[in-house]
């Protein structure tokens, strides 16, 4: 069994879904998950399935946060093989992850959106950000900072109509050398 990463939508932001990680992770190895461990508290835990595919892992962590929280929060899953391809799909190559891995963001998509919604969403870019979408996520360079640009997951989600979690390079970065281990 390989590990997956589980990137919950929208935990612990602005004190709304409020989810401790050290209670998500024991209620995860309680239904069956394994080894499982948690990194920052933005809603992102890895483990290694027991399940016979990712969508029905998907489908549990949802529905286990929705019993035992009462709210729903959207679960995508991802293999290391998914995470690496993401990070070698990243169009802004010269990028310093120390100096600017804080600016480059990766918005994973529910799905593929279609190519006028993407250019519809150019439209909210600021001129000195750059949006490049390829495939299941979105890459936008902010280089003023993620909290002044108007493409957050909210605007992504309603102009793409679909479901989006956002994490930046750093952390990307990260889940991808915890997943390797």
């Amino acid at each position: 069994m390989a590990k997956c990463i589980a990137l919950l939508r929208g935990i612990n932001v602005a004190g709304q879904k409020k989810i401790k990680m050290a209670d998500l992770q024991a209620l995860l190895l309680e239904a069956g998950f394994l080894e499982v461990s948690t990194y920052i508290q933005s809603g992102n835990v890895i483990f290694r399935q027991h399940l016979p595919d990712k969508e029905a892992a998907r489908a549990l962590i949802e529905k286990i946060i929705a019993d035992a929280y009462g709210f729903n929060v959207s679960v995508q899953l991802f293999s290391w093989e998914e995470l690496e391809q993401a990070l070698a799909n990243m169009p802004f190559k010269n990028i310093s992850l120390a100096e600017e891995g804080a600016r480059v963001m990766f918005t994973f998509l529910s799905k593929q959106p279609k190519g006028e919604d993407i250019e519809a969403v150019q439209a909210h870019l600021a001129e000195s950000e750059s949006l490049k979408v390829n495939k299941q996520v979105a890459y936008l360079y902010c280089p003023d900072g993620y909290g002044k640009t108007k493409l957050s997951n909210a605007l992504l989600e309603k102009k793409l109509s679909l479901t989006a979690t956002t994490r930046n390079l750093k952390t990307v970065n990260k889940l991808s050398e915890l997943l390797k281990e």
